[in-house]
């Protein structure tokens, strides 16, 4: 099989897209430490979880909303039932599964940290862009995503970590 090397216009968007993930990451990371002293993950469990009707989800799905692991989500929530943030209950139709619930103090946590979190987004990203390149940015990931993941996520790949299940409501 023949390797198909990058073009010289292609390694340099990799390279771009490498050097701005890893920077929007990094400044994510630290604002929401200095904040809220969490890490970007934790933040966005607070988040999902509260985007939910009953402020809860399995941990299955949670994992597959946030394209991690159950043992990495695990280690998280577990982390953040010790600060009283989130709180882990038993899934009420399979006792082998279990589900992440916010809790009021994690929702106060979320609201007041998400105004400099959103700040922060926006500076980092959105101020430099036309409204036509956000556009164009929700294009090409949504794009990759799909590539990535499949568009039904019961035909993904197999060997997509988050979204191995072993029970309904793990």
């Amino acid at each position: 099989m023949t390797t198909r090397w990058l073009t010289p216009e292609e390694q340099r968007a990799w390279r771009a897209y490498i050097a701005a993930a890893h920077l929007v990451e990094d400044a994510l990371d630290r604002q929401l430490q200095q904040e809220a002293g969490m890490p970007h993950l934790y933040y966005s469990i607070l988040a999902n979880l509260s985007e939910t009707d009953e402020r809860r989800l399995r941990m299955t799905d949670l994992a597959e909303r946030l394209k991690i692991t159950r043992s990495r989500l695990t280690y998280a929530v577990t982390r953040l039932e010790k600060d009283g943030l989130v709180r882990r209950e038993e899934c009420q139709w399979d006792k082998r599964g279990s589900v992440a619930a916010l809790t009021d103090e994690g929702a106060a946590v979320l609201e007041r940290t998400a105004p400099g979190h959103v700040e922060t987004v926006r500076a980092l990203l959105f101020d430099h862009l036309t409204p036509q390149q956000v556009g164009q940015l929700e294009e090409i990931f949504t794009g990759v995503t799909r590539a990535l993941q499949g568009d039904d996520p019961q035909s993904a790949p197999a060997d997509v970590p988050w979204l191995r299940r072993s029970s309904p409501c793990s």
